[in-house]
């Protein structure tokens, strides 16, 4: 489950990055296409985010954290795409899906126990 985890994250980022290409461009129907391919990989992450935090629900506070900061990274994800959007300034999402998203690979690869770091 780790693995559809992590490919379900780098999917939703490069799924960001293609909304916003497309919202730059002015391209609003691929735009709206991705951004609803973008909402169901939300699904897939909650799942599989969900089924990860069954499992490791005994290793204390790190896990409930986690959980916590992945909630906090699709919603900002999603702020960014609905702000970018309406035309209004995002750069406050921006920096907040950036701390987000570090916080949750740290948490994720340094602190729990299937991280890369013994």
């Amino acid at each position: 489950m780790t693995h559809l985890h992590i490919f379900s994250w780098v999917l939703a980022l490069a799924l960001l990055a293609l909304v916003s290409t497309f919202l730059n461009s002015g391209n609003l129907k691929p735009a709206k296409i991705s951004h609803m391919i973008l909402r169901l990989d939300y699904l897939l992450i909650l799942y599989s985010g969900g089924d990860l935090f069954a499992s490791y629900s005994s290793y204390g506070p790190a896990v409930i954290i986690k959980l916590l900061v992945g909630i906090w990274v699709i919603a900002s994800i999603e702020m960014v795409v609905v702000k970018k959007k309406k035309g209004q300034k995002v750069t406050s999402w921006w920096t907040q899906l950036t701390i987000s998203v570090l916080l949750a690979l740290f948490l994720g690869f340094v602190m729990l126990p299937m991280g890369i770091l013994p």
